[in-house]
């Protein structure tokens, strides 16, 4: 993508001037595409978030290492100067209960999600997902237990310059979990200073984020330990101290096709640290809750995703949604291509509403 992120693609100007206007709700890297691809065929496009930058999670979780920050704003300046996208930061929109989630504290307002429904032709949710899973295992409340995603989102705040206090450093640091987020905690523990270890419950051979991410941490100095499950956060005073693991061992597949992780009785010890990281998941996060989703006519489902047709469009025939909560949690590729597809059925969509707008005069 060269030297910068181009949402716009090979797009290099408006095609043409459409007074049609679109509010992307999320700025991550489904929000932008589409908006790339809806700014090109000449929409006024309003993006909000509730983040003081446009990128979501790659500016404000992803290491820098991974991912440029200076690629991803050179990219939304592009979309801002040169065709005329509004982005409107620090704002949450929901609607119904206002559920708190990471990433929350930079909002300075919020707005309803009706009252933007009330205010454009076409609605575009891309929230992705700012909630992470912790099991609930004894010690899991203990100061120095964080999950990946408050790990990351902390060290980012601060070398961005949006907070003056310190991200968590520890001494010894533990990360639980076999994907991109787990990876990405471990080598920021590691480039902290840290000695740092990654468990995970299957093999190496299972980890989602792939033998070559995992022996390239290993390389650098992580202690990678495969087929431990944590069974306690040892705590003293309230504080983490350690982890008591449960080594396992691979059964049958289970619905996911992956070997069932099974514990071996007995077979238990503990392990020290002051700094616990679960990288066990995040959830989807729709601007809206359950019962206020069903009371407006949209439908989340049991996994807390928005459910949309093959044309990403909701039950409400103006809103559609995109990325991980539509998809659940994935990577930025899966993210952007689902961007783009909504993007691609808003403007179908668009164009046939406006022509029966023609006939019907």
């Amino acid at each position: 993508m060269g030297d910068y992120m181009k949402f716009t693609f090979m797009c290099k100007e408006k095609r043409q001037n459409i007074k049609t206007k679109i509010a992307v709700i999320g700025a991550g890297p489904a929000g932008l595409s589409a908006t790339g691809f809806l700014a090109c065929e000449g929409y006024e496009i309003d993006v909000y978030d509730k983040l003081p930058l446009p990128g979501g999670l790659m500016l404000f979780a992803i290491p820098p290492w991974r991912i440029s920050p200076e690629r991803v704003l050179k990219g939304v300046k592009e979309l801002e100067e040169k065709f005329g996208v509004k982005f409107i930061t620090r704002v949450k929109v929901y609607s119904g209960t206002n559920t708190h989630e990471e990433g929350d504290e930079l909002a300075e307002k919020t707005i309803l999600l009706e009252d933007i429904l009330n205010n454009y032709d076409a609605v575009l949710i891309a929230t992705g997902t700012w909630i992470s899973k912790i099991p609930k295992i004894p010690g899991s409340n203990a100061r120095g237990v964080y999950s990946a995603l408050q790990y990351l989102y902390e060290w980012r705040l601060h070398e961005l310059g949006y907070t003056s206090r310190k991200p968590p450093i520890g001494k010894k640091i533990i990360v639980i979990g076999g994907g991109y987020s787990a990876v990405d905690a471990a080598e920021r523990g590691l480039k902290s200073g840290a000695e740092t270890y990654l468990v995970y419950r299957r093999t190496i051979k299972e980890a989602p984020a792939g033998i070559y991410e995992i022996e390239r941490l290993k390389r650098e100095g992580v202690e990678f330990m495969e087929l431990v499950s944590p069974l306690e956060i040892i705590v003293d005073k309230d504080k983490a101290i350690g982890v008591k693991l449960q080594k396992m061992q691979l059964g049958p597949p289970d619905e996911s096709g992956r070997p069932t992780p099974i514990p071996i009785p007995g077979a238990e010890f503990t392990l020290e640290a002051d700094l616990v990281i679960f990288a066990t998941g995040e959830t989807p996060t729709p601007p809206l809750t359950k019962s206020h989703a069903e009371k407006l006519g949209l439908q989340l489902d049991k996994s807390n995703t928005i459910v949309v047709n093959q044309l990403m469009q909701t039950k409400i025939p103006k809103i559609f949604a995109a990325g991980d909560v539509v998809h659940g949690p994935s990577r930025i590729g899966p993210a952007i291509r689902s961007g783009l597809r909504a993007a691609k059925y808003i403007h179908n969509w668009l164009s046939a509403h406006k022509i029966e707008v023609l006939v019907q005069r």
